[in-house]
């Protein structure tokens, strides 16, 4: 006869690999943080008692992580069926217990182009969680600074400012460094869309000083990322290059697939900028396969927009208007409204100088009601 493990001994065995698996994360080795997650996950469910209706918690746990490791090598759609296994787990669980989850959930739908979902996501567990009796300022916190990226997309600049200001107003109630570190990422982002440059470097100087800190590898690749971002649109793009081949390498050793080919594209348009089209559009080429309407749709369309402008400088006007369609189409599925108002700018331009007035309004047209600032664009400015 089998020996009956107590359930308290062996959760509590579980937990403190779990614990382990998300360190191996944490420390950027994603496809070995997942093997050691799926391991775990398959160790659960074939435990006698702890299949399908026990150990919930460490169950949920170890898709939470499955989904998170997917995320960092790009795998979006196992991303998202290991997110939603998990919400199913904890449907009837306190809404703070459910908050990373839905946070995995709106940053895969997010990644894959669904903007609009992903904030309904975020709103709605954020609106949950404001109900709740007491409140957890670590869940909202992490909610609300979730929110700032596609807010910033959508051409939503208030709401993300009011994103900004809630997280930062719970900062001081948070618990958890590395949470308060990623707050002080995101909240760069909507500094900089109000002119204020040197808050948001600084903003991002005391994410990185954290990360840092607590030796979470990838997370600080983002904040360099980050760093590069706030400096290409300030035109500061000599600190931007070194920022963005810092990130990029880190992202290369983490081997964060979908991640690294986004900073190609911001690095890509830095090195355009600084007169180097040729390397732009070396680079480029090497990563426009890793994107697709459903994987980094609203990079895929930066990448499209910044070849268009090559092959505008160029004289390959055909080429140029084939990638801004090209861009227009990824923008209008993913409801990027800054970017969407830039390229139809840069498309309606390219029509006229090409005595194609009706065309150029249409380009117009579909821009009409968007306008660009810093921070809502993904790359700097096409045309002064």
């Amino acid at each position: 006869m089998r020996e009956r493990k107590d359930p308290a001994a062996v959760a509590d065995g579980l937990g403190r690999r779990l614990a382990e698996a998300r360190r191996t994360l944490d420390d950027g080795a994603a496809e070995e943080a997942g093997t050691r997650f799926a391991a775990l996950l398959a160790e659960i469910e074939g435990q006698g008692e702890g299949g399908e209706g026990g150990f919930a918690p460490e169950r949920a746990a170890a898709l939470l992580g499955l989904g998170e490791s997917a995320l960092e090598t790009g795998e979006l759609t196992d991303a998202l069926g290991h997110f939603e296994r998990a919400a199913d787990l904890l449907a009837d669980a306190p809404a703070p217990l459910r908050a990373p989850v839905l946070r995995g959930r709106a940053v895969a739908h997010y990644l894959s182009g669904e903007l609009r979902y992903a904030v309904h996501l975020l709103e709605t567990g954020v609106d949950e969680l404001a109900r709740a009796a007491p409140q957890d300022p670590d869940a909202l916190v992490l909610l609300h600074a979730a929110a700032i990226g596609p807010y910033m997309d959508m051409g939503a600049h208030h709401r993300a400012a009011r994103a900004a200001e809630s997280a930062l107003a719970l900062a001081p109630r948070v618990s958890d460094p590395a949470l308060l570190a990623r707050t002080h990422r995101s909240v760069a982002r909507t500094l900089l869309a109000q002119g204020r440059h040197a808050e948001a470097d600084a903003s991002l100087a005391t994410a990185a000083e954290l990360y840092d800190r607590l030796g979470l590898r990838t997370e600080l690749a983002h904040c360099h990322w980050m760093r590069g971002y706030v400096r290409a649109q300030a035109g500061q793009l000599a600190g931007a290059e070194d920022e963005l081949r810092r990130a990029l390498l880190m992202l290369g050793e983490t081997r964060a697939a979908l991640y690294r080919s986004q900073v190609a594209v911001e690095l890509a348009d830095v090195l355009h900028r600084r007169g180097s089209s040729g390397d732009a559009a070396e680079l480029l080429a090497g990563v426009l396969g890793d994107f697709s309407s459903e994987r980094g749709a609203v990079h895929a369309a930066a990448a499209h927009r910044l070849l268009g402008i090559i092959a505008e400088d160029a004289h390959d006007t055909e080429a140029a208007e084939e990638h801004y369609v090209r861009a227009l189409s990824l923008l209008e599925r993913a409801g990027a409204a800054g970017d969407l108002a830039d390229l139809c700018r840069l498309l309606g331009d390219l029509l006229r100088r090409g005595g194609r007035t009706e065309a150029a309004l249409d380009a117009y047209r579909t821009g009409l009601g968007h306008r660009t600032a810093p921070g809502s664009t993904t790359l700097g400015p096409g045309r002064l």
